[in-house]
């Protein structure tokens, strides 16, 4: 068995997936990187992807597929992983040598335990290379270091330390043992696979390193303001569905970890409120009152917290000068957290 998969979905990205793979491939020889050509036509991304499976094939494996978007891509990584460990890596992102060498060495600790660690968790950093910045985002105020722990240890999260996909390394069979199957043809699908997960795991393990560096700014990118707003119907699907994958609190035991899904789930209805401001049309105000009936509707229990979050609140003013309100906080906190 390999370590660690690596799913690297791909899509058009030959003009920058050879530095995602090239940093891949300094983790050693016991890894498995499944390059996933999601239906690439604009460019030779299929063509990289085997070019790559020639120069290694005891490391890298190349599939292709008919598109069916990042969670598609996701889903087949999985479905195809021979690794004991599971980590989804852009291909327009890329892992940092040193901080990946730290991780494979406790990961290949792992391989030999009666009981391996269900989730690791590394530090991540937003580079915005168009601006020249990089912000890094860590967890020491959160989790115990260089231990194993379990959600009874965990601190309080601050609104910039959400687990992003960029952060988390699953064990493998623990994916597996939730039949995650994300949805095709959205983008977004990143909350889903790290959120959805979180009440199967049960001990966790903190790496405080700035492993994974997630490039941002670029044109056209899902993150982009302006495409989040033509996208807002992928945004409220998605969250529809997290709404439906776990009911809170029910599902959730521990006190720690479902007070962090809650405001997950918070934040996820924040962006769907804010953004279906900006929009400010009599459609988007319909939309906004339908994503939070869905959510009375469908997770009753959690509707009352998470409409008395302050970021939803805050958001969620009535009138034009409540909009202006909400969307000059959200403003305000991007430019505090850097993100987007």
């Amino acid at each position: 068995m390999k370590t660690v998969t690596f799913a690297v979905p791909c899509y058009n990205s030959a003009a920058y997936m050879d530095t995602c793979i090239e940093s891949l491939l300094t983790c050693g020889d016991d890894i498995e990187i499944l390059i996933v050509d999601d239906g690439s036509f604009k460019d030779d991304t299929a063509a990289k992807a085997d070019e790559w499976q020639a120069r290694f094939p005891h490391i890298v494996r190349a599939i292709h597929q008919k598109n069916g978007g990042h969670g598609a891509a996701v889903n087949t990584g999985l479905a195809n992983a021979s690794g004991l460990y599971f980590k989804v890596v852009d291909s327009d992102d890329w892992l940092d040598e040193q901080a990946a060498g730290k991780l494979m060495a406790y990961l290949r600790s792992q391989a030999a335990a009666c009981d391996p660690t269900d989730l690791v968790v590394a530090n991540y950093v937003y580079e915005k290379v168009h601006e020249n910045t990089r912000t890094a985002i860590g967890y020491r105020n959160v989790f115990p270091v260089g231990r194993r722990f379990g959600w009874d240890e965990v601190g309080r999260f601050m609104p910039s330390q959400y687990l992003l996909m960029h952060s988390v390394t699953y064990r493998t069979e623990l994916l597996r043992e939730t039949k995650l199957q994300l949805p095709e043809h959205c983008f977004y699908v990143d909350n889903i696979f790290v959120y959805v997960p979180l009440p199967f795991v049960d001990s966790i393990y903190y790496l405080d390193e700035d492993l994974y560096r997630y490039y941002i700014g670029r044109e056209g990118q899902s993150v982009n303001e302006d495409v989040m707003m033509s996208r807002i119907d992928q945004q409220l699907r998605i969250t529809r569905f997290m709404i439906d994958a776990v009911s809170l609190p029910d599902d959730v035991p521990q006190p720690k970890l479902r007070r962090y899904m809650q405001s997950y789930l918070s934040m996820m209805m924040c962006i769907c409120t804010i953004f279906l401001r900006m929009i400010n049309t009599p459609e988007a105000e319909v939309n906004r009152a339908g994503i939070w009936a869905y959510l009375r509707e469908h997770n009753p229990r959690a509707y009352g917290p998470v409409r008395r979050a302050v970021v939803n609140v805050s958001t969620g003013l009535p009138g034009e000068w409540g909009r202006r309100v909400g969307i000059a906080g959200y403003h305000l906190a991007q430019r505090i957290f850097k993100f987007n």
